[in-house]
């Protein structure tokens, strides 16, 4: 089973940045398709960025330029670098792996964007 750990999250000021990051329990990390995923209150889980086992990445068009997901297979995890960072992010973002028609989902980290 596979267990997807969230950190990161806050409060953030408009324009300003956040880094965040998920932990993956297990061996099949490196192998899977990893993604971040946000849910703004009252509003569907919406895609934001994804990024294959060999590093190609793709992003969600509202975060495009602002947003850069990466990982390290080494280390189990991946990031989400958030820069530019404004009111319309603010929502409960989750780290998302996908592999072999399973979907694994984490507990969710809060980014709230207030001034």
């Amino acid at each position: 089973q596979v267990q997807l750990v969230e950190s990161g999250g806050g409060l953030v000021q408009p324009g300003g940045s956040l880094r965040l990051s998920c932990t993956a329990s297990g061996s099949i990390f490196s192998r899977s398709v990893m993604g971040w995923y946000r849910q703004a209150p009252g509003k569907q889980r919406d895609f934001v960025a994804a990024i294959s086992s060999g590093g190609i990445t793709n992003y969600a068009a509202s975060v495009k330029g602002r947003f850069t997901i990466s990982r390290d297979n080494a280390k189990n995890t991946l990031y989400l670098q958030m820069n530019s960072l404004d009111f319309e992010d603010t929502a409960v973002y989750y780290c998302n792996l996908y592999m072999s028609l399973n979907n694994y989902w984490g507990q969710g980290t809060q980014v709230t964007v207030s001034s």
